[in-house]
């Protein structure tokens, strides 16, 4: 019996009351704060953007970065590149180079601009630069882009008092596409471009010479994980759009462009990886009369870009 008691004595009591927390459960939490001031809704990121464009600064957040810098080589290449508004830094011109049309026109080009310095270097120094490229003895130095963060691109929106309009590219490799997306982008009114960290084109010189200049006011952000980053927007209130050849719903049947949405445009070949088209809200399809199989990430984000762009008119 003894035995049995101690036992028992080891075991806690019932308790007695709840201590306060059922009446305090039952008290309200005080009037709902205004949207200015509610974490992630679209008026508090309009308020906090406004603030800093007051203070004339702006944020800088992790995940945004610079490329590397890059060369143009060759004599076309570099007077095509300064055309186009490609943005650089320096002009390596060789030593007794042959003064042909196309190299006065790039001195002519970057004297104009403004800002690009001119450099002579001796071949074997261009050589080296080049790593023994058929430089034709002009060499143009790019500077390194400097990335948005995706959250940036939220800001611009709401600064503008607009729904976001967003493009992501997931798989999409060739610089070209890029530049052609950042282009449509800036046409129909959207707010940016997102991209992969890893494996994705980056704003190369020939994303610039295709984006025909409009890379200058459209921003393109860099993600760390893609898919975290749609995640996000999801949170923020977007709707998440991929575009699919077997889609379940047809591009004109979907109301979502008329509001805040990101476009998700997968590779030519591949497609949305799994883990990207297993987070879209909507997987949609473009038709398409004439039987192509499929398009290249400019062209469909283009057709998806005018549509919203109808829809929000």
């Amino acid at each position: 019996m003894a035995a049995n008691n101690r036992r028992m004595s080891g075991k806690k009591g019932a308790q007695v009351g709840s201590g306060g927390k059922r009446r305090r459960g039952l008290e309200g939490k005080g009037p709902t704060p205004p949207a200015e001031m509610r974490k992630g809704h679209a008026k508090q990121r309009a308020a906090a953007a406004k603030a800093r464009r007051a203070q004339g600064r702006t944020p800088q957040r992790r995940g945004a970065g610079r490329s590397t810098s890059e060369l143009v080589v060759g004599r076309n290449p570099v007077v095509e590149a300064l055309r186009e508004g490609v943005p650089a830094s320096t002009l390596y011109v060789q030593q007794f180079i042959d003064n042909d049309e196309r190299v006065r026109e790039a001195l002519q080009l970057a004297a104009e601009r403004g800002g690009i310095n001119l450099m002579e270097a001796p071949r074997p120094e261009l050589d080296r630069m080049t790593n023994g490229l058929n430089h034709q003895g002009l060499v143009l130095q790019v500077p390194p882009y400097e990335y948005a963060h995706p959250e940036d691109l939220l800001d611009a929106a709401a600064e503008e008092g607009e729904d976001p309009l967003v493009v992501a590219l997931d798989g999409v490799t060739d610089p070209r596409n890029l530049g052609a997306v950042v282009r449509s982008v800036s046409a129909f009114g959207g707010h940016g471009v997102v991209v992969p960290e890893r494996r994705s084109a980056g704003m190369t010189a020939g994303a610039w010479k295709t984006s025909a200049g409009t890379a200058a006011r459209t921003p393109v952000a860099r993600a760390t994980n893609l898919t975290r980053t749609l995640e996000a927007y999801k949170k923020a209130g977007l709707t998440v759009v991929g575009l699919a050849a077997d889609g379940e719903v047809e591009l004109g049947d979907l109301e979502a462009l008329a509001g805040p949405v990101a476009i998700v445009v997968g590779s030519e070949g591949k497609g949305l990886s799994r883990l990207v088209g297993e987070t879209c809200d909507f997987r949609v399809r473009i038709p398409m009369p004439g039987g192509a199989e499929s398009l290249n990430a400019g062209v469909a984000a283009g057709i998806v870009l005018y549509e919203a762009a109808r829809r929000r008119s």
